[in-house]
């Protein structure tokens, strides 16, 4: 079915979608989603078709508040709750035991089920008018740049679903730190919005798990991923400009400008967690240039400009041009 999508800011009129089934386009603070009933395997396989996504890669449920998680899940382990009780709301997703509520189809068949609580007052007002949580993971085309703007998810899934919840630009920008525990160990799954420092200020030491896999035990943890179409490496500027001189290049730095054909700056002030709210857009910026590449760089390693550096690499994990 071909839709007409409309972008608005009407939260009953998305909720009526999801009410009978159908899936919208919804802001949070770190991206957009795509959302539909968790409970409704009908609505679910929508969101995988919609977004040309692969089974076996699980989705995120979204729920308003914690006591609404342990509906759906056989229990909460105690190591777990602390980091729940401190960032939920926010960019934190917990794997958690599932009952037979959530449809294998949400888990991919696994026995965990990601929960989080967004921290966007649209994306809670809607929740908390569901009487089921909402599957939305990030709605994009499947590998492509997550979208920040309800105008990026026109541009990829216009006429695909029938309405986008305006919520403004995403405050975080980067998808949320998935965290779970293996034995009495809590481990970082996925590097996201929510840095290690300020998960260990209150959990302790945790493990990261910093390899992807094509048999991903959470969401978000392919190797390829988040990437634009044109071909993207990673390094150093000054050598890869030089390496690729005589082609038509973009760059994407940290907070210098260099002299290439196209130029995107994620914080000329040096300042991480800015470069990370940029991050998607300046990549989209550049995928829609002529450039027959786009070149980028790593930055520092503390905060979120681990969970950026991950989301670098994989964008450039593909063979170079």
């Amino acid at each position: 079915m071909e839709f007409k999508t409309q972008i608005g800011k009407d939260i009953n009129h998305a909720a009526e979608i999801l009410q009978g089934g159908g899936i919208v386009g919804i802001p949070t603070e770190t991206v957009y989603g795509l959302a539909g009933n968790a409970l409704n395997e009908d609505a679910v396989l929508k969101i995988f078709k919609a977004k040309n996504r692969p089974f076996f890669d699980p989705l995120i449920v979204h729920t308003h508040a914690i006591p609404e998680i342990s509906r759906y899940v056989k229990h909460v382990p105690e190591r777990l709750l602390p980091l729940m009780e401190r960032f939920m709301p926010g960019p934190l997703t917990v794997l958690l035991p599932r009952t037979t509520a959530i449809p294998d189809l949400v888990t991919s068949g696994l026995e965990r089920v990601a929960f989080r609580i967004p921290n966007h007052p649209v994306a809670l007002e809607l929740l908390r008018s569901m009487d089921f949580p909402l599957a939305a993971p990030s709605a994009n085309p499947f590998g492509y740049i997550s979208p920040t703007r309800a105008q990026h998810i026109l541009a990829q899934l216009g006429g695909i679903i029938p309405y986008i919840l305006d919520g403004g630009e995403c405050g975080i920008g980067i998808e949320s730190t998935i965290v779970g525990m293996e034995g009495d160990a809590i481990v970082v799954y996925r590097l996201g919005g929510l840095s290690i420092e300020q998960i260990e200020q209150i959990a302790g030491e945790v493990t990261i798990q910093d390899h992807s896999t094509s048999d991903p035990a959470g969401p978000g943890m392919l190797e390829s991923h988040y990437a634009p179409r044109k071909p993207m490496i990673l390094g150093d500027i000054d050598t890869l400009l030089d390496e690729y001189r005589g082609r038509k290049i973009a760059v994407l730095s940290f907070c210098k400008k260099y002299d290439a054909d196209w130029s995107y700056i994620l914080s000329p002030e040096g300042d991480i967690d800015v470069a990370a709210k940029r991050l998607f857009a300046g990549m989209r910026e550049l995928d829609a240039t002529d450039a027959d590449l786009i070149i980028a760089e790593s930055l520092p390693d503390g905060g979120l400009g681990r969970a950026v550096n991950d989301r670098l690499r994989r964008a450039a994990a593909t063979p170079k041009p």
